[in-house]
C-alpha cells in the first residue's frame, strides 16, 4: 500500500559514510532479537524499538521521519536427524548468520500506521542499502582495525623476482621442514616458509623469519588467511610490524595465485590474539567441577565481549554499581535527550546503559544459545558507548586491548567535563577527595603545604619473590602477600628529594609526604605490581589481603600545619628550578657509554628516577638536535613554563592544571618532554615546591571535594581484576559486592563478560586484582 509520506519524502539508500543502526535501539538495548523487532528509519537509518519503551515512534514525533524498515530476527531450530557431515581443512566455512536466524522484514508508515510494498521502486533501493551495509558496531571495527594496520616502504618498493606458477603441491609445506599449516609465502622471491609457533597449538619453526633474516626480504602473506575480497595477514620482518598490501592480488597473481580462487583456511593474527586474550580466562567451575551458578536479574546483566573489550566491560560494571552513577543515569522513564543522532550524545549512551545494566530487562537466560549445559545471558553489546568514549583517542579507538584504569581515567575526563544541569550531580564528584603534600628543609626545617583535587590514588605493591620448589622441583615464580594497610603505608610514608632550599640554600634535600586532606565518599585505588624483566615492564600476580570487613583510613589524614612549623618564603616567579643529577644513575648511564651532558639532560627529562627510565628516552632522543647541549635549565623558567596554551593542550590529553604546570617546569617548558615527564610519574599531583599556600588563595574560594569528617571507615565494594603479563593484553573480570534476592548478607559476584555468577573463590581472586572500588560506610 502506498502513502503520502512515501510520495513526499524524498529517499537515498545510506552511503559508506553513514551509520546504520540496523542492529540494536540507539536509545537503550531493545534489538532486531526483540519480540517486536527494530525499526531502521528510511530517512536517517536510526535504530528505534518498537516495544514499550517506543522509541521508534518517539523519534518520528520528534524528527518527522515516518517511514521505518522493520528488521525482526528469530533464531532457527537445529534439527540433528543425521550426523554433521565430515569437514576437511580446507573447506572451513563459518556458520553464517542465515545458517541460525531468520529474518523477517516489513516496510510500514508509524504515522499511516499501514505496511508498504518492499518491491516499490522508491523502497526497494534503500531496503536494499539497509541490509548490504555494515552495522554500525561491524563498521566502527572495521574502521578500527583498517586504523591500525599500514602499509610500509618495504611494500610500496617492492620488487618481485621473476614470475613463475608456485604449484600447489609445493604450497603444501615449509621449504625448510614439512609442516602445512601456519604457512607464509615471501612476496619478494615466492619462498614458502613456516610461521612463528603460536600460543594456542599452532606451530611452527619459524623459517620464513629465519629467511626473512638471510636473504634481506621482508614482506610475507600467510597463506591460510587469503580471502577472496583481498585481504590477508601481511607481515614486514624488517618493520617487524604487520601490515596491509594494497597490491596484494597483483603480487600473489604474480607467483600464479588468483584471489578468486582462494579460501580463508587458518585464523588470522587478530582472531588469534583475540582468542588468545579470551582463554585468560577466569574460573567458571566450584572446586568440584561444577558451573557456577549463573544469576539474573536487576543489576545482574552481563555485556558482551565485542573482542578485546573486557577492560571496558569491567569497569562499567563497577561504576554503575555505585550509588552515584545510578542515581545519575538510571531512570525507567523515557525522559532522554532529544539529540539528532542519539548514538553520539554522550548523556544518552550513559542512560543507555544504566538502563540495559540495571532494569534486569535484559538479564534472562539465553534458551536458544546452542551446545551449553548452563545457560548465561546473550549479554548486551556495548558498541555505541565504546565507539563514542574511543573516538579520537589514539588508543580507545582501536580494537586491542587497553588499560582498564586508563579507560577508567578517560571516561571521567569526558563524564566531568559533560553538562550536568539542575539537580543533575556529576557522578564522579564522589570521587574527589583532597591530597596535602607536605614539604620540609633538612637543613631549616621550614615547611610548605599544597594540596591537590583528584579522583584515584597509585599505589605500588612491594614485590617480595619467595622460592617455592613446586611437586615438579621447579622454582615457581610466586610472591609474598601484603596487605593494602603496608601498600597505603608506603604511599604516605615521608621520602626524600633532591631539592635546594630557597630559604637557607641547602642542597641537603626535602623530604615530602603525602596525606589525605579530605577522604571521597568512593576511593578508587590502581595497585601497580610491575616489574622489569629483561627491560620488559612485566606484571606480577602478587596478593593484596584487603579486609572484607569495614576498616578505618583516619590515620592517613594530613594535621595540616602545626603552630610549630615556620612556613617556607615564596620563591620569585622567574627563578629558574634547581636541579641535581642522581649521582649513582649518572655513573649507569656513564659506565654504559653515554656522555655526561646526554645523561643529565635524560634524568631531567625522566624526572630524575633512575637509569633506566634515563636509558630509555636516550634511546628515543639519539637523533634530536640539541642531544649533545648542556642542560639549560633557565630558558624554560618564567613564564614560559604557564603558557596557557601549553597547559590547555596537557588538559586535553587528561592532565590537570597543577600536574601540567609541574611537568613543564621540570621540563623548560618542552610540551613533547612534559608529556613523557606525565607518563614517568602518574602519580605525581604536580605539588611545586614553590606553590606556597597563600597563592592558592588569590583564586575564588570553593567547597574542597570530600569530607574530613572522622571515623573515615571503608569497605570495599568491587574489584576488576586482570589476568595476563601484560595489562594490554589477558582478560580483564569484575567482582563485585551484591545484596541478592532472598540472601541478607551481601555475596561476591563475577561479572566475566557476558556471563554473570556467584562467585566461589573470592581469596583467589585477590591474587589478580588490578583497580579495587572502595566504599564509604
Amino acid at each position: 500500500m502506498s502513502c503520502p509520506h512515501l510520495d513526499s519524502v524524498e529517499l537515498k539508500p545510506p552511503t559508506p559514510a553513514q551509520s546504520v543502526y540496523k542492529e540494536d535501539c540507539t536509545q537503550c538495548f531493545d534489538s532486531i532479537d526483540s519480540p517486536g523487532g527494530l525499526d531502521v528509519c528510511l530517512q536517517c537509518f536510526n535504530g528505534g524499538c518498537t516495544g514499550d519503551r517506543e522509541h521508534s515512534p518517539l523519534h518520528n514525533a520528534v524528527w518527522s521521519h515516518p517511514l521505518a524498515l522493520n528488521i525482526r530476527r528469530t533464531r532457527k531450530t537445529v534439527h540433528r536427524d543425521e550426523p554433521p557431515a565430515k569437514m576437511t581443512k580446507l573447506a572451513i566455512a563459518a556458520e553464517t548468520e542465515e545458517d541460525r536466524y531468520d529474518t523477517a522484514l516489513t516496510a510500514k508508515c508509524i504515522e499511516c500506521q499501514k505496511e508498504l510494498d518492499l518491491t516499490n521502486a522508491k523502497l526497494a533501493p534503500v531496503v536494499d542499502g539497509i541490509l548490504k551495509a555494515h552495522t554500525f558496531s561491524r563498521k566502527e571495527e572495521v574502521k578500527a582495525w583498517e586504523q591500525e594496520l599500514t602499509t610500509c616502504e618495504h611494500i610500496l618498493t617492492l620488487q618481485q623476482h621473476p614470475p613463475r606458477k608456485i604449484e600447489q603441491g609445493e604450497l603444501g609445506h615449509c621449504s625448510g621442514c614439512d609442516l602445512r599449516e601456519n604457512l607464509w609465502l615471501c612476496l619478494e622471491c615466492g619462498n614458502l616458509g613456516c610461521g612463528r609457533k603460536q600460543m594456542g597449538g599452532v606451530d611452527g619453526n619459524s623459517h620464513a623469519l629465519g629467511h626473512a633474516n638471510e636473504s634481506g626480504h621482508g614482506v610475507a602473506v600467510k597463506l591460510g588467511s587469503i580471502t577472496p575480497e583481498g585481504t590477508a595477514d601481511i607481515y614486514c620482518y624488517r618493520c617487524d610490524e604487520e601490515r596491509i598490501d594494497e597490491l596484494l592480488g597483483q603480487h600473489l597473481a604474480h607467483w600464479g595465485i588468483l584471489l578468486a580462487e582462494r579460501q580463508k583456511t587458518e585464523k588470522s593474527l587478530t582472531e588469534m590474539q583475540i582468542e588468545q586474550n579470551l582463554k585468560w580466562d577466569f574460573s567458571m567451575t566450584t572446586e568440584d567441577g561444577h558451573e557456577l551458578k549463573p544469576l539474573f536479574g536487576p543489576g545482574l546483566t552481563g555485556l558482551k565481549n565485542l573482542g578485546n573489550s573486557c577492560y571496558l566491560a569491567s569497569i562499567i560494571q563497577c561504576l554503575f554499581d555505585l550509588p552515584s552513577f545510578r542515581e545519575r543515569y538510571y531512570s525507567n522513564s523515557n525522559d532522554l535527550p532529544i539529540v539528532q543522532e542519539p548514538a553520539a550524545d554522550l548523556e544518552t549512551q550513559l542512560r543507555k546503559m544504566a538502563h540495559g545494566l540495571l532494569s534486569g530487562r535484559y538479564s534472562v537466560p539465553d534458551n536458544e544459545a546452542p551446545g551449553s549445559e548452563v545457560t548465561y545471558q546473550r549479554g548486551l553489546a556495548p558498541a555505541m558507548l565504546k565507539h563514542l568514549i574511543g573516538r579520537g583517542h589514539e588508543e580507545f579507538s582501536t580494537m586491542r586491548q587497553q588499560d582498564a584504569f586508563e579507560l577508567f581515567q578517560h571516561l571521567f575526563k569526558l563524564i566531568s567535563r559533560s553538562p550536568h544541569n539542575g539537580e543533575q550531580k556529576d557522578p564522579t564528584a564522589d570521587f574527589r577527595f583532597v591530597l596535602e603534600q607536605r614539604l620540609q628543609c633538612l637543613g631549616c626545617h621550614k615547611v610548605r603545604y599544597s594540596s591537590n583535587e583528584q579522583d584515584n590514588i597509585f599505589i605500588d605493591v612491594p614485590l617480595e619473590k619467595l622460592d617455592q620448589p613446586e611437586e615438579s622441583g621447579q622454582v615457581a615464580n610466586t610472591y609474598k602477600p601484603v596487605t593494602l594497610k603496608e601498600c597505603l603505608d608506603n604511599f604516605t610514608a615521608a621520602e626524600k628529594v633532591e631539592l635546594t632550599c630557597s630559604a637557607c640554600g641547602s642542597k641537603a634535600g626535602f623530604t615530602k609526604q603525602s596525606l589525605f586532606k579530605t577522604f571521597p565518599n568512593v576511593l578508587a585505588v590502581n595497585a601497580r605490581k610491575m616489574a622489569v624483566v629483561n627491560w620488559v615492564p612485566i606484571k606480577i600476580d602478587v596478593p593484596v589481603i584487603v579486609p572484607d570487613e569495614p576498616f578505618l583510613l583516619d590515620d592517613y589524614l594530613s594535621k595540616g600545619l602545626q603552630p610549630s612549623e615556620e612556613l617556607l618564603p615564596d620563591e620569585p616567579e622567574n627563578k629558574a628550578p634547581a636541579f641535581v643529577a642522581d649521582a649513582t644513575a649518572i655513573a649507569q648511564l656513564e659506565a654504559m657509554g653515554f656522555p655526561r651532558n646526554r645523561a643529565e639532560k635524560a634524568l631531567h627529562a625522566t624526572g630524575n628516577s633512575d637509569a633506566n627510565a634515563a636509558m630509555e628516552w636516550l634511546f628515543a632522543h639519539l637523533d634530536d638536535a640539541d642531544i649533545d647541549a648542556p642542560l639549560d635549565l633557565g630558558s624554560g623558567s618564567g613564564a614560559d613554563t604557564t603558557d596557557p596554551e601549553k597547559i590547555e593542550m596537557l588538559g586535553a590529553m587528561g592532565f590537570l592544571a597543577p600536574q601540567a604546570k609541574k611537568a613543564l617546569k621540570e621540563t623548560g617548558g618542552d610540551v613533547e618532554r612534559a608529556v613523557e615527564w606525565l607518563f614517568s610519574h602518574p602519580d605525581d599531583q604536580g605539588i611545586m615546591e614553590d606553590d606556597a599556600a597563600g597563592q592558592s588563595g588569590e583564586a575564588p574560594q570553593k567547597e574542597p571535594a570530600g569530607s574530613a569528617t572522622l571515623p573515615a571507615r571503608f569497605q570495599l565494594q568491587s574489584i576488576v581484576c586482570h589476568k595476563g603479563t601484560s595489562i594490554h593484553a589477558g582478560h580483564y573480570v569484575a567482582f563485585i559486592r551484591k545484596t541478592l534476592e532472598g540472601k541478607e548478607t551481601p555475596t561476591w559476584v563475577l561479572f566475566n563478560d557476558e556471563k554473570v555468577v556467584e562467585a566461589h573463590d573470592v581469596e583467589e581472586m585477590r591474587k589478580f586484582a588490578y583497580v579495587y572500588f572502595f566504599k564509604r560506610v
